[in-house]
């Protein structure tokens, strides 16, 4: 990407365990992975799902907040729609996007370690969890990655297993494989 996820988002973590607040308001549009749907709380986005079928998509938001009012909203959320599809299809957003940031204190300090995988690189869970000082921790990682609801914006597509092979992704192999293509060949033309 033309860009790192550090500089196109803004990182604002939750207090862990707690909810957006307010109404979640989502759109959907069209990028070269699929369709990606973004849900918006009153303090940045709370969530970017891909899929094909859009249905699934509002499936997979109600499934991830399901005591929040879902709103859909594709004119308000026109701007951070538009910016995070230029981010998906490896073009450079203007401006930061906002990002609330829920999940368990084990699960933010994880999302945190990927952030920090440079764009083109991958780390193994193994190395993740030694890199949090937890070395036997591996499992539980992937469990925090699987739990991630900010696709793109928190890289788990950048976590592979210690073989270096591509293991699952919550939205297919073939999206992280192509997202992880793109983020190197850009590097390579950099």
């Amino acid at each position: 990407m033309k860009t790192s996820a550090a500089t196109a988002f803004k990182y604002r973590f939750r207090a862990p365990g707690s909810q957006p607040q307010g109404d979640i308001r989502y759109a959907v549009g069209r990028t070269t992975l699929g369709l990606l749907l973004i849900g918006c709380s009153r303090n940045g986005v709370c969530a970017i799902f891909f899929d094909d079928d859009a249905q699934v998509l509002q499936e997979q938001l109600a499934g991830a907040f399901p005591q929040a009012q879902l709103q859909a909203d594709q004119a308000g959320l026109r701007h951070e729609l538009d910016c995070i599809i230029r981010f998906a299809d490896t073009e450079l957003c203007a401006d930061p996007i906002a990002l609330d940031i829920g999940g368990s204190a084990f699960e933010q300090q994880v999302w945190r370690a990927l952030c920090a995988i440079p764009a083109g690189g991958t780390r193994s869970y193994a190395a993740v969890a030694q890199s949090l000082g937890m070395s036997a921790a591996a499992r539980a990682v992937a469990r925090a990655c699987a739990a991630n609801v900010l696709a793109l914006a928190i890289p788990y597509h950048r976590v592979v297993r210690s073989d270096g092979a591509l293991s699952g992704y919550r939205w297919g192999v073939q999206r992280k494989r192509a997202l992880l293509a793109a983020e190197a060949a850009l590097q390579h033309a950099a």
